[in-house]
């Protein structure tokens, strides 16, 4: 069975003023859906086709050798950007609690002290990529990767991220990454990121 783009849970225009109605029709509409309609042409005809993605992500060196980099982009890019949906709400911002807070203040002293390593990590990013919030297996670690390169291929539980490709933001913030990031903590959904933690452990 082939894979498909989700629909967005809120309208286009739900984010705003943090993100542009214009940018999400963007970002879901045809980048998303590019890298669907790419990833679908790369397994065609395989046995990967009717796996979850995450599943192919994570065993990408026993895919042949020529499917790997077309679905390590594509795969990824179609994993990425439907968590991230996910982990966004019209309602987001202010701070998580439960033992999400408590497991926050405990790697990193507070959430605000997660927000700058999260922060940094994206504005460190050259190029093209995403910033993490990771389940390693033992404890919360933020990390970066390039391009649509998924924390599920080095073994661990995303459970926050940020796009800091350009397409994310530009048509609002140019060149100001920082201000972008800075601004998408009032999108974030803290129940969301709370429940992928939960099912992590």
């Amino acid at each position: 069975m082939a894979y498909s783009v989700p629909d967005l849970p809120y309208p286009f225009d739900a984010l705003e003023p943090h993100i542009d109605a214009q940018t999400m029709e963007i970002h879901h509409d045809r980048h998303h859906a590019a890298y669907v309609a790419n990833l679908n042409a790369a397994l065609e005809g395989t046995e990967w086709m009717d796996r979850p993605i995450e599943a192919v992500l994570s065993n990408l060196e026993i895919l042949p050798e020529d499917k790997r980099t077309p679905v390590r982009n594509n795969g990824g890019g179609h994993a990425n950007h439907s968590f991230f949906w996910e982990i966004m709400s019209p309602n987001g911002g202010g701070e998580p609690s439960g033992a999400l807070a408590d497991a926050i203040g405990e790697a990193f002293g507070g959430v605000a002290e997660l927000q700058a390593a999260v922060n940094d990590a994206g504005v460190k990013r050259f190029g093209s990529g995403w910033t993490w919030l990771v389940w390693d297996g033992t404890g919360l670690e933020v990390k970066s990767t390039p391009n649509q390169d998924s924390p599920i291929m080095g073994g661990d539980v995303p459970l926050l991220g940020i796009d800091v490709w350009e397409h994310a933001y530009y048509l609002l913030y140019q060149n100001r990454r920082p201000d972008y990031l800075a601004a998408w903590w009032n999108v974030v959904d803290w129940e969301a990121v709370a429940a992928r933690f939960q099912a992590a452990q």
